[in-house]
């Protein structure tokens, strides 16, 4: 039983769960623990173990998604099998839950208890498969990101084949001549190219695609399609251990604001490139530049902040008043967000002169506000806004209108996470398996995760990612062999009538309907799964009509047992 300091012993009575504890059948030892899933508490189940003769454990503490690894591995090493464990959650489905009835919730927590000891009775060893592991790495994406990871799994000592769809490396850092830091951007991705191309660990694929992927974490085999000169594709087979998902994401198209129907109406991105090649210059005049923030951003088709485009903003217009102090730079905005160390380049802007002025995406009550309107009156460029300091209109005409336009992800994302059985969110980013206990991880084993095509993000926080995800992808590619889950769904595959409902409910794809020898010359078409696959989520074993799965671990008898220990209080 644990205390978990107050978490549970605040709402709970836990000496109260543990004398219930020991009245239990089969219950041959009880204690409690401030905290039990520190050190000295791990010793103390291994003794426990060890002088009772324990053949099961249960621990009355918080989740499992954190916890029950730890406590596995700790009557692993004490000679008992991890599956014979059961974890009673008293902490996140009981004390939290229930922090204004103390004496509910304390009877509740016996409840849980009863009931895990019960299923803990019928628990059975089960024993995972040693799976050989190859040690290499395939990295979508040739961007910054994809170079920094396939160059930290190469400095691991480990292979890394480098797949960009692009003639040239690069990503949108092609584009990118530098950030608020004033780092040289180019400098910095072409010594990166130059290190990515000498290393003899990575093998680069440039106009590549990948056509399919079959395998299981540490044993995939990947199909890239790379383009040959006049001979059509031709078809690459690579072996590898891990993926690396760095496939990045783009400035989204818009034509808001007469953006495709005036040349004076550009990006940031493209003013940025136009700065860096001089095609911008005010010489002889004053010269007017206004910025439109938020454009198709934050709204209901795309409720999301891109993040990077104030910085964005920022950085250009510094650079436009350094270059021009007598340059007119007005941002339109809903929200500077310049946080953490950049909100000093916003008090610079304004001491440089630059101005700033709020809009609201929608009119006030008095039917003030919105949105810009741009139009075009004659060979001028109108923007008419609303500027709530002076509460009236305001009428600019610049010779630049430059949109920061909001990050969407890449075409063909979507046959991307199905080809890899990972998931999309809402905005069709990648998405990780837990933002906190399994980041930079998709919930589909060695598949990893880094840089924009998880979110917008900075050039400094992909190049983070990168080297998260490589660490996390190498303590697979750091072993010789992988254990698979103990976990996994089993066919009764002479009772299977292969009707096929498991395999098109399988969202891992781990079950195959197969024509095989099930008895001595009886042939049969039945379901077959793929320990290596599966998840052990049970989708299979709900969905069959026929009976004939079982999932290991969760079986018919293991629930029933938790039924019963419920309704006989």
């Amino acid at each position: 039983m644990c205390h978990c300091g107050i978490n549970i012993a605040g709402t709970v009575d836990v000496q109260a769960v543990e004398e219930y504890a020991r009245t239990l059948p089969s219950v041959v030892y009880a204690e409690r623990n401030v905290f039990t899933c520190s050190q000295d508490t791990q010793q103390g189940i291994k003794r426990a173990i060890d002088t009772y003769r324990l053949n099961r454990v249960v621990v009355a503490s918080c989740s499992p998604r954190t916890h029950e690894p730890l406590f596995q591995e700790t009557i692993h090493e004490a000679g008992l099998n991890p599956y014979l464990f059961e974890l009673a959650n008293i902490r996140d489905q009981c004390s939290w839950v229930h922090m204004q009835f103390p004496a509910e919730a304390t009877e509740k927590a016996k409840d849980l208890v009863r009931m895990a000891v019960n299923r803990v009775v019928s628990n059975r060893p089960l024993h995972g498969q040693p799976l050989p592991v190859t040690h290499s790495a395939l990295v979508l994406g040739g961007g910054i990101t994809g170079m920094s990871a396939a160059l930290s799994v190469a400095e691991q000592g480990y292979d890394a084949y480098l797949v960009e769809r692009e003639a040239e490396l690069g990503g949108n850092a092609r584009h990118l001549y530098s950030t608020l830091r004033n780092q040289d951007v180019q400098e910095t991705l072409a010594g990166m190219v130059a290190q990515v191309q000498a290393h003899s660990r990575i093998h680069v694929y440039r106009q590549a695609t990948l056509k399919a992927v079959d395998g299981f974490v540490g044993n995939y085999r990947s199909t890239v399609a790379v383009a040959s000169n006049g001979h059509g594709p031709e078809e690459v087979t690579l072996e590898h251990g891990v993926i690396i998902v760095a496939t990045g994401a783009e400035e989204r198209q818009t034509t808001a604001y007469l953006r495709g129907q005036d040349a004076r109406v550009i990006t940031q991105q493209e003013l940025e490139v136009a700065l860096a090649q001089g095609a911008v210059a005010f010489e002889g005049k004053r010269g007017s530049v206004v910025m439109i923030q938020c454009v198709e951003s934050r709204t209901p088709e795309h409720p999301y902040c891109s993040r990077v485009c104030c910085s964005e903003a920022l950085k250009n217009a510094i650079t436009l008043k350094t270059r021009y102090p007598e340059c007119d730079v007005t941002i339109l905005y809903r929200d500077m967000r310049s946080y953490g160390l950049r909100e000093r380049y916003y008090q610079q802007a304004r001491e440089m002169g630059v101005l700033f002025v709020r809009y609201d995406l929608e009119p006030d009550a008095q039917g003030r506000g919105g949105k810009p309107v741009v139009e075009r009156v004659g060979e001028r460029l109108v923007v008419r806004a609303y500027d709530p300091i002076i509460a009236g209109d305001i009428v600019l005409e610049p010779d630049l209108l430059v949109l920061s336009v909001g990050i969407g992800p890449r075409e063909g994302v979507e046959q991307l996470a199905s080809m890899l059985k990972v998931s999309l969110n809402a905005e069709h980013f990648f998405l990780e398996a837990h933002m906190k206990l399994r980041p930079v991880e998709f919930a589909t084993d060695g598949v990893f995760l880094a840089g924009m095509a998880h979110a917008p993000k900075f050039v400094d926080e992909s190049i983070v990612q990168a080297a998260a995800a490589v660490s996390r992808a190498c303590t697979v590619l750091s072993r010789d062999e992988i254990i698979s889950a103990g976990q996994v769904a089993q066919v009764d595959q002479l009772a299977c009538v292969a009707c096929g409902d498991c395999v098109s409910v399988c969202p891992f794809k781990a079950i195959e309907i197969v024509h095989k020898e099930v008895t001595r010359r009886n042939w049969k078409d039945c379901a077959e799964v793929n320990p290596a696959l599966c998840k052990g989520c049970g989708a299979c074993a709900a969905a069959c009509r026929s009976g004939s799965i079982t999932l290991d671990g969760f079986d018919d008898v293991q629930i029933m047992a938790q039924i019963a220990a419920l309704v006989s209080r």
